[in-house]
């Protein structure tokens, strides 16, 4: 997982040679003449591989306008996730509300002790990839992360190309069913309701993919990032505050320790071709598509402030903040550092100031029922059954 925004870099397919090189005196002549002139040539010829070497390697910096498209197409693409997983979200909950009610099984939410490991854990999977990257782990996550982003770009188009299908292809319902049994009773493995219209959405998204696969192009992994972040937004849950709280602390100095303090993330996120980052050229307005000056954002700057939908605002002013102090210093920045505070002090000023601190800290959207209340809707349930 990638947290934090990066300029001014280069693609990583742009590969440029270095070219070293120089003539050492012959001190062996007596002629002080010839010396000169070995000397002076010697100049001549590292003056002329110097000025070669800085022409070959040098980057064409990039436009003020150029960034300014960049680093906006970036802002919009980062509270584009956020504004639609946000209604998303909303309608995801309601359905686990009536599946609650109907089944009596409670959503899945993430604990207290999942948020303060959540950190720790995703240390050791980025500093696993910065020890153990090869070339062929790099395949295999492509690879991982290919039939990943094809479900998860299904999921978020399926409505859409649904309604586009021709009626001459109909639609047909179909249900895949797996299940286990034993002397508790049958296991769901899989229980998944699909249609023939769902199969033409997984083909087209499939070709997405296999542009992705075959031309590592830049618009194929934003397609496949939004898609990550829309339904990271949508279908995480924290149930309540105190969580959100203790998992942006804790991805707060994350953030700031692999960045500043070394050089793992900067370097995982530059060498993993994955779309696990959005990404948008600053020489687009000179290159055209078949630009390579890239700016980058991670996705868990988007997903995780994201979870707080209500702080849209804040969002925004934090991811500004961000890239303001990114341009100034030219430096990768742990987007985090900024974000988190925004995302934070806004709730908690604004409830302290109304006097609903205590409110704020006690809201779940899954509170856990009494006893008594759960054996009521586990009784009323099999009465209805």
């Amino acid at each position: 997982m990638s947290l934090f925004l990066v300029g001014d870099q280069k693609s990583p397919a742009a590969h440029t040679s270095r070219c070293r090189g120089g003539l050492r005196p012959s001190m062996t002549s007596t002629n002080h003449n010839n010396i000169i002139v070995v000397i002076t040539i010697q100049t001549n010829v590292k003056e002329n591989l110097t000025e070669n070497a800085t022409n070959t390697t040098s980057k064409i910096p990039a436009t003020p306008e150029g960034m300014a498209v960049a680093y906006g197409s970036l802002v919009i693409m980062a509270l584009f996730p956020i504004f639609f997983g946000s209604f998303r979200s909303v309608k995801h909950h309601k359905e686990q509300k009536v599946l609650y009610q109907e089944s009596g099984e409670k959503p899945e939410t993430m604990s207290h002790k999942e948020a303060l490991m959540f950190p720790f854990m995703a240390s050791i999977a980025l500093f696993g990839l910065y020890i153990f990257f090869q070339e062929y782990i790099n395949m295999l996550l492509t690879g991982y992360f290919f039939f990943l982003g094809v479900l998860a770009l299904s999921h978020l188009l399926s409505p859409v190309i649904s309604s586009l299908v021709p009626a001459a292809i109909p639609n047909i319902p179909f249900h895949l069913h797996f299940k286990q049994g034993g002397p508790e009773g049958d296991v769901d493995l899989i229980n998944y309701h699909f249609s023939s219209h769902d199969i033409v959405c997984l083909v087209c998204c499939s070709l997405v993919g296999a542009w992705y696969i075959i031309k590592k192009h830049w618009i194929a992994n934003n397609l496949f990032g939004l898609a990550f972040a829309i339904n990271g937004v949508e279908l995480l849950n924290l149930n309540n505050v105190v969580t959100g709280c203790i998992l942006l602390i804790g991805l707060f100095f994350y953030d700031v320790f692999w960045v500043f303090g070394t050089d793992v993330m900067v370097t995982v996120a530059k060498s993993f071709e994955a779309p696990i980052k959005l990404v948008f050229p600053q020489d687009l307005l000179e290159q055209g598509l078949s630009a390579s000056n890239f700016a980058m954002l991670g996705l868990g700057d988007i997903v995780i402030p994201g979870i707080f939908i209500a702080l849209l605002l804040p969002y925004f002013l934090g991811l500004m903040a961000t890239i303001l102090i990114m341009h100034l210093f030219k430096h990768a920045q742990p987007a985090l550092l900024y974000l988190v505070p925004a995302c934070l002090g806004a709730p908690l000023g604004v409830a302290l100031l109304r006097g609903d601190i205590k409110a704020l800290f006690q809201y779940e959207d899954h509170p856990a029922e009494k006893p008594d209340t759960a054996a009521e809707v586990t009784q009323d349930t099999k009465k209805d059954k």
